[in-house]
This record gives C-alpha cells, structure tokens and sequence, in this order.
C-alpha cells in the first residue's frame, strides 16, 4: 500500500509541476529533474530499484518510437548536412571531451568507463528544446534540424556506450573484430525494423478495439526491441526504422476513433516515462549519496560540476565552429548555398548551440549500466548532475535568449496547408459531383465554402478546417447531451445506452471541430 501511495503521490507532484512548467514556459523535464535531486535528500522515501537491462527497453523504446513516428524523412534529406554534423560530429567530440577530462580528473578510471560517461551524457534531449521552440515560431528549418538530431543521437551515442561497455568487460578489447559486428548490426537493425513493421502491420490489421489496438502498439514496440537485442542488433536504429516504416502505412488505415486515443495515450505514457526516471535515479543517488564521506561528495561533485562545463562548451564549440567554416567557404566561393547546405548564421547557431539540454535517455543509460562497473555512482551522479544543471541551467534561459535575437520564421508550413486544403477539398467536390441528394449539395455548398477561404488566402490565411455549418452542428450536440444526461439521471436509460449514444455524440463532435 505504502508503494501504491508514493507512486499515487508522484504522479500528481509531477502533474503539478508539468503545470508549472508550461506557466512559465519552460521544458517540463526541468521541473521533473528538481523534483527527483529533491527526492534523493528525503530520508523516508522509498528504494525502489530497476533492473538495468530493462532501463533502456522500458524508457527509450516507447520514447523514441514517439518521436520516430513523427518524423519528416522529406525535411531530414534537406537537412543531412547539419543533422549528420549533429548527430556525428558534436556527440563523438562531446564524448571524447568527457572521456579525457574525466581520466585526467580520475587517472585511475579505465578509459572504456571514462568513454561510457561521454556516451552516456553526450545525446541532448532535443525534445525539451522544441518544446519551447514550437511556442516561439522559430525558423523552421532550425526546428527541423533539432528533431532530426534527437531522432538519431541516441543511436550514435548508445553505439558507443554498448562498444565502451563491453570493452569493460573484455580484458583485451580488439577494434579489427568489434568493427565488422558493428557495421553488420548497422545495417541488420535497418532492415529488421522494415521487416519487422510490415509483419506487425499484417498481424493487426483487422483488431478495431481501441484498447486493444494501443495495447498492441505499445506490445509491439516493446517486442521490437527485445528481439533486436536479442539477435545483437542496435535496439535504438531498430526502432527508428520500425516506426518510420509503420508512420507510412497506417494513417491511411487506422480510423479517427482509434487515432485519436492512441496519441493521447502515447503522450501521457511518455510523461509517465519521464517522471518515473527521474525520480527513481532520485532513488538511486540517496544510497549513493550517504555513502560516500564528506571529502567524496565534495570530489564527485566537482567532477560532475566540470563534466556539465564540458559538456555545454564542446556542443557550443562545435557547433559555431561549424557555422563559422561554412561560412568560410561560401565567402571565397568554395561552397554553394543550396537546401541541405545552406550557410548558418551566427544567431541560428547560437540557438542549436544552446539547446543542449540532456533528459530520459542519459538516465535510462546511466541506469543500464551493469552492477559492478567501474565507478558506476560517480557515473550515475555525474550523469544526474548534467541532466539538472543543463536542464536549469539552459532551459530555463532559452527563451529569453531566443526573444532576445528576434528571429523570425517565414511559416512554410501555413503555405503547405493552405495549397495542401485547396487540394484536398477540389477532389472531395469531384468525388460527390452529380450526386442528386441533399445531402451531397449541403456538402458540396461547405466544401466550396472553404475551397473559397483557402484561395482567398493561399500564403496560409485559412487558419482553421471549420466548415460553415459546425457551429450549429457543435450547438445541436450539446443540447442533445443535455436530454441525454437528463435521461440518465432520471434512469429513463441504463449506463448501456447512455455510453452507446455518448460514444455516437462524440464521433459528431470530433468531426466538427474542423
């Protein structure tokens, strides 16, 4: 009862402060981390702990396959230069700076665990940046670019924390063997999550029960995963190609009623996530933390203090180095601008550079560390200490930052949509013209209604999908509930019925929200 009560206690804490959050106008995940370094200083709360094989599957699996459904494969080709640099370039030379302060912090750390804490700190936590970028109308392409980034950062960092951790565990690490196993993995993940989406897809095609279809969505990721470990895949590129394969396929076959739960239960899942690895690392540092003696705690924090300076100053080094030699070269005319090499400016630069905050994948690999593994508490508190200080330190300033350089976005996405709506309601007048009945002149009356709104304005003015009709639609509906709930609490009608027609209003609603 006592667990039930705390995790009954959390959850609503972590409501609370995610309401903070978006008062302010900060990422959530910056509250959560304040929330969890507060937690490993109660002395009555609980010590739960987690397996550290199950951390990765359990925290990064449905995560990452939220964030790959999502993503443009169209914007991440326009954008392969800056992302590759991102993704490649920016997490090795973090890792590389962590790994060598650290051994020179602590010589007598083995290197594959210096490398391991580079990994395991080196992929930021886009999501937290976006969030707040989303609410400024940034520059798209700088949007895109931070999405493309997150999606594949966590393959190219957890490819080299599983390298550095099995290097721990072999006495005499050989880079002519691991090399071909890696590459073969490489490419044995890409062609497996394909493999693997389409046999899903085929499996559960005909289940149209909301619950059991998000059930499945979420078995599925899961089962994913643990197959790709099991056959020595990469779990992370895995399911990236699983769900970017499974993202082309079922929005033309999955309905509304079964849609529009399953986001909103993917949401709160990966808000769940993300509250219970933050407070079960909280967990994990209180038996840490009194442990160690006074001059201890004073020296693993001042290691994890320079590993956060590291951190932040290797991805702004990098990343205006970056922008500085393109610029270099489009000056003496050695480069050509064009859609994926376009030239950076410097403000641009300085918002990537600054979005570097850490989050749930950092926890979940300091959690997967094997028990046992060399300074495996200075890595966890290290690797706590970076996901707070990056996430107080810039999440809470990247908005004022972003207002103070005025950038501005030119909206390509209001165009699309507004040419994308012409589109679409010429060919629904196509398909009901010469039909005689009612009501396919009523609708044919609504769809040249907003065809007109949507020419009228083709730079993205029609800012809604509204049909002319739906206000009267949406007020018909709610004094049909009101009879309908006046039935139920005279018990004219049983829960049955009133459920049945519940489910029947809301199908009318959700179609006339535009």
């Amino acid at each position: 009862m006592v667990t039930f009560e705390w995790i009954i206690g959390l959850l609503l804490s972590a409501v609370v402060l995610s309401a903070l959050a978006r008062r302010i106008k900060v990422p959530y995940p910056t509250f959560l981390a304040i929330g969890g370094a507060l937690l490993a200083f109660v002395p009555w709360s609980p010590a739960w702990t987690l397996e550290p094989g199950l951390a990765l599957a359990l925290f990064v699996a449905p995560v990452l396959l939220d964030a790959a459904y999502d993503t443009s494969l169209r914007d991440l080709r326009k954008n392969w230069l800056p992302v590759s640099a991102l993704v490649f370039f920016a997490v090795g030379v973090t890792t590389a700076v962590v790994a060598v302060l650290v051994h020179w912090l602590k010589p007598d750390m083995p290197w594959a665990a210096a490398v391991a804490l580079g990994a395991i700190v080196a992929p930021p936590d886009a999501a937290a940046a976006t969030a707040i970028l989303r609410q400024i109308k940034l520059p798209y392409r700088i949007l895109k670019i931070l999405e493309g980034e997150s999606l594949l950062n966590d393959a190219s960092a957890l490819l080299i924390f599983r390298v550095a951790v099995g290097a721990a565990a072999l006495s005499h690490f050989k880079w002519n063997e691991f090399v071909p196993s890696i590459l073969l993995a490489l490419a044995g993940s890409l062609v497996a999550g394909y493999l693997f989406a389409r046999i899903w897809t085929q499996l559960t095609q005909r289940v149209s029960d909301a619950p059991s279809a998000i059930i499945l969505q979420f078995a599925g990721t899961f089962t994913v995963w643990i197959a790709a470990e099991h056959l020595g895949l990469s779990g992370i590129l895995t399911i990236v190609a699983y769900a970017i394969t499974i993202a082309r396929t079922a929005p033309a076959r999955t309905p509304a009623r079964l849609r529009v739960p399953a986001y909103a239960v993917w949401d709160t899942a990966v808000f769940i996530l993300n509250v219970m690895a933050f407070m079960l690392i909280g967990m994990q540092l209180r038996p840490i933390w009194t442990r160690l003696d006074g001059a201890m705690q004073m020296e693993y924090s001042a290691v994890a203090a320079c590993v956060l300076a590291a951190v932040i100053f290797a991805r702004i080094a990098w990343v205006m180095s970056y922008g500085a030699a393109l610029r270099w070269l489009a000056a003496r005319g050695w480069l050509h601008p064009g859609t994926s090499m376009a030239v950076p400016t410097v403000k641009s630069g300085i918002v990537v550079a600054w979005c570097g905050m850490r989050g749930i994948v950092t926890l979940a690999a300091a959690f997967a560390l094997p028990e046992g593994f060399p300074y495996r508490d200075l890595i966890l508190l290290t690797a706590f200490a970076v996901v707070l200080g990056s996430l107080a330190i810039q999440g809470l300033t990247l908005r004022p930052l972003i207002m103070a350089l005025r950038l501005k976005d030119d909206d390509p996405v209001a165009a699309e949509a507004a040419h994308a709506r012409g589109v679409a309601y010429r060919a629904a007048l196509d398909e009901i013209d010469g039909d005689p009945s009612e009501e396919a002149e009523i609708l044919r009356l609504e769809y040249r209604a907003l065809l007109m709104r949507a020419e009228g304005d083709p730079d993205g003015g029609v800012v809604s999908g509204e049909l002319p009709a739906d206000p009267l639609r949406r007020r018909a509906i709610g004094a049909a509930r009101g009879a309908l709930l006046t039935l139920r609490r005279s018990e004219a009608i049983g829960d049955d019925a009133f459920h049945l027609l519940e489910e029947e209003f809301d199908r009318a609603e959700l179609s006339a929200q535009g």
